[in-house]
């Protein structure tokens, strides 16, 4: 996908006097309407200027750490995990590096983010994609999943908050995941990487409280919530009251993995602590309107515009999909010509869906300034007319 977007960006007009507007990648980060909270920046800027933190880490300082995510992980589930169940990873896609283990079968999402079906073809993972609903809100194909699942399938992949989609799952259809799952004999491998990013009317809900059900591993990080996703600083938590993964030696695993990357985390260790000291509660206010402001932008602009369909309002994550109608359009045979086009023409990038398994699709961020926002959908509307399909267009007029 990274190389696909790099191919896009290639085909931007540097003459064009227009800001270029990024619409590809989730990293909010150049705007400073989405900056993360001065007390995190302290943190870490204390724990360099401390001079404690430059040699190797001890023991202790592990087990301190581990436990500051348990706790708050804690916070948000009907039982309390522990020091043990918590291992820390260098950001969320070094948790996804270490589950995509060899010698089994795994379920993937599609459209799902394509750093899991890489590491599964490196790892030479068996795995599956089942579909994601978008006329259902992008819920799981149950009946799907039940389908594809075979004696060897060990796990399925769930994104919630989901990117690319922007859904959130309600706890009803996470408790059929679960269901599912406990039928099947799999675990369930929750990426919460987005987690409380919401801003619809659904909550967030942790995968984790459904863990009596069916074990749950959940892959997760501070880059989303903290809007720092430089800062790679993330876990993997077992959610498992039943200790079924123990029995299964998928806990004494992920143990030895932790005492395997003990030594590249010193610094990082310090500043888990001092983070998760601080409260988060004013910049989580401060970027959820922001984000509810801009996905609002995104839903109704893109509402306006001929020959692009968005199927569910975003409620999560800082992504949404919507689908070219194809036939609408003159010159323009898929959605990767479709997005060098517009990239050339406008200085507006978008990712196409190909790179996510879905061909004709598109996966637009919102995680951008409003007003550059508002620039960018107003020329990608430009855009689609430019290279519309007339006698169609009028007739849908």
């Amino acid at each position: 996908m990274r190389a696909l977007v790099g191919r896009i960006y290639g085909c931007v007009d540097k003459s064009d006097p227009r800001p270029l507007v990024p619409l590809a990648s989730g990293d909010p980060t150049p705007f400073g309407c989405f900056r993360t909270a001065p007390a995190a920046e302290e943190a870490v800027t204390a724990a360099v200027a401390s001079g404690q933190h430059n040699g190797y880490p001890s023991a202790t300082g592990v087990t301190e750490a581990c436990s500051a995510v348990a706790r708050y992980l804690s916070q948000y589930l009907p039982y309390e995990l522990s020091t043990g169940d918590v291992v820390l990873t260098a950001g969320c896609n070094h948790g996804i590096e270490i589950m995509m283990a060899p010698g089994a079968n795994v379920l993937l999402p599609r459209p799902g983010y394509p750093l899991y079906e890489a590491r599964a073809s490196l790892s030479r993972l068996e795995f599956q994609h089942y579909n994601l609903l978008p006329e259902k809100g992008w819920e799981v194909d149950i009946q799907g999943v039940e389908a594809l699942a075979n004696a060897n399938t060990v796990a399925m992949v769930v994104v919630n908050p989901n990117n690319p989609s922007g859904a959130v799952y309600s706890y009803q259809h996470l408790a059929k995941i679960a269901e599912t799952a406990r039928k099947l004999g799999i675990m369930v491998i929750s990426d919460e990487v987005y987690e409380h990013f919401v801003f619809g009317s659904k909550p967030f809900v942790p995968m984790g409280v459904f863990g009596e059900i069916a074990p749950v591993v959940t892959l997760g990080g501070i880059s989303k919530r903290w809007m720092v996703p430089g800062w790679k600083l993330g876990w993997i938590a077992l959610t498992d009251p039943m200790g079924i993964l123990r029995r299964k030696k998928v806990s004494p695993c992920l143990v030895n993995i932790r005492h395997a990357c003990a030594l590249l985390f010193h610094l990082i260790y310090s500043m888990y602590l001092m983070i998760f000291k601080e409260l988060i509660s004013q910049i989580y206010r401060n970027v959820m309107n922001v984000m509810r402001e801009t996905a609002e932008i995104c839903y109704q602009k893109l509402k306006d515009i001929e020959g692009i369909t968005c199927p569910h309002k975003p409620e999560g994550s800082m992504f949404v999909m919507v689908k070219l109608e194809m036939p609408c359009f003159d010159g323009i045979y898929d959605d990767i010509n479709f997005c060098c086009n517009l990239a050339k023409e406008e200085s507006v990038v978008i990712s196409p869906g190909s790179g996510l398994g879905m061909k004709n699709w598109l996966r637009i961020t919102f995680a951008v300034d409003p007003l550059l926002l508002e620039d960018g959908l107003e020329r990608l509307k430009t855009f689609c007319l430019r290279h519309g399909n007339k006698s169609i267009m009028n007739q849908a007029s």
